[in-house]
């Protein structure tokens, strides 16, 4: 019986002491200090981080200080630069926060009331042409042409128009074409589309400037503003009254989309475009991530300004007036639509 006593005693007994013996390891392996694994890139951490700034470390990286106080979270979460040994200093700035804010702007403020605006401009022109429909004549064509353009004159237009129009077509695609085209085409269809429409895009932004430049050298003289700018401004142009108002070879309506349509937002898209392609010349510029997102932003409200301007543009220089396409296509006018529009240059030349 008492054999058979310890048969069944023995197994309780190894059990407890078994577990006695794991207990009191744990318990020695909490109170005592291990030893800290080599880390894999072969550098070895510190058991204090804090330490550093007391150490040879922060005396060979003097920019890599760590923060008095607070979770390592508030030090990744920053935009100020820390010390980086590869070429590349940006790679200091662990999480960049401002970056957050321009995704915000860029996919909120300016897509959203973008949008709003290319839809108003759209709207807007397709109800004054329902409403009031093309200007006419007053009288009928005389058959007697009037040179406005010369062929270099209309080159330099017509390579502004082209340029602008494949800008303006790129760019919308890359700011709103994952909200339409995407889905449409898939994923993978729409990359490669938008590869191709990025590089048309800042190959044709450079001839885009020049244009520009060269426009405004053919027509600066011939848009400053005059005294019956006033006349033509109290009047609207005479578009809604179908009233005459004389003007000079340029008109206010012109002259204002000249300055600033083609002129301040045209020259404003094009440094920031330059920017973002990273071909500025003559100036040491630093392409960093915030001045990226500036640039970015800058470029976006630019284009969306100027393109809601270009529309107005467009439609009064096609199907908005009567004969004005001809002055850009052939160079010549007929005499009465010059007399009708412009009737100061129109004296001046007769």
């Amino acid at each position: 019986m008492t054999q058979s006593f310890f048969r069944v005693v023995r197994p309780l007994i190894l059990a407890l002491g078994l577990t006695l013996t794991l207990a009191s390891g744990f318990s020695f392996a909490e109170r005592a200090p291990m030893a800290p694994l080599p880390s894999p890139s072969g550098v070895d951490v510190p058991r204090n981080p804090n330490s550093l700034a007391n150490g040879t470390q922060a005396q060979s990286q003097p920019a890599n200080s760590p923060p008095a106080s607070g979770p390592i979270w508030e030090t990744a979460n920053s935009d100020p630069l820390n010390y980086v040994s590869i070429p590349d200093t940006q790679a200091g700035v662990l999480i960049q926060r401002s970056g957050q804010q321009w995704r915000l702007i860029r996919n909120g403020i300016v897509t959203v009331y973008g949008a709003w605006l290319l839809a108003i401009s759209v709207f807007g022109i397709a109800a004054l042409y329902l409403l009031k429909g093309p200007i006419k004549l007053h009288e009928p064509l005389s058959g007697v042409m009037i040179k406005r353009f010369s062929r270099f004159e209309r080159f330099a237009h017509w390579t502004m128009a082209y340029s602008f129009v494949a800008l303006a077509f790129t760019g919308l695609m890359i700011l709103y074409g994952k909200y339409f085209a995407m889905p449409v085409i898939g994923g993978l269809a729409y990359g490669k589309f938008l590869f191709v429409c990025k590089n048309i895009h800042n190959f044709t932004g450079p001839l885009f400037t020049l244009s520009i430049i060269v426009f405004f050298c053919l027509f600066v003289r011939k848009n400053f503003l005059d005294k019956v700018d006033i006349e033509w401004l109290m009047a609207f142009g005479g578009i809604l009254s179908g009233k005459h108002v004389p003007s000079g070879f340029f008109n206010l309506g012109e002259k204002i989309w000249f300055w600033c349509g083609m002129v301040i937002l045209g020259l404003t898209i094009s440094a920031s475009g330059w920017v973002l392609d990273m071909i500025v010349p003559f100036i040491h510029i630093e392409y960093w991530r915030g001045t990226m997102q500036l640039a970015n932003l800058v470029h976006a409200i630019g284009a969306l300004l100027m393109t809601a301007m270009a529309m107005g543009h467009i439609y009064i220089g096609t199907i908005g007036m009567q004969g004005s396409i001809d002055g850009m296509k052939t160079g010549y006018v007929d005499e009465t639509w010059a007399k009708e529009h412009h009737e100061i240059w129109y004296n001046e030349i007769k």
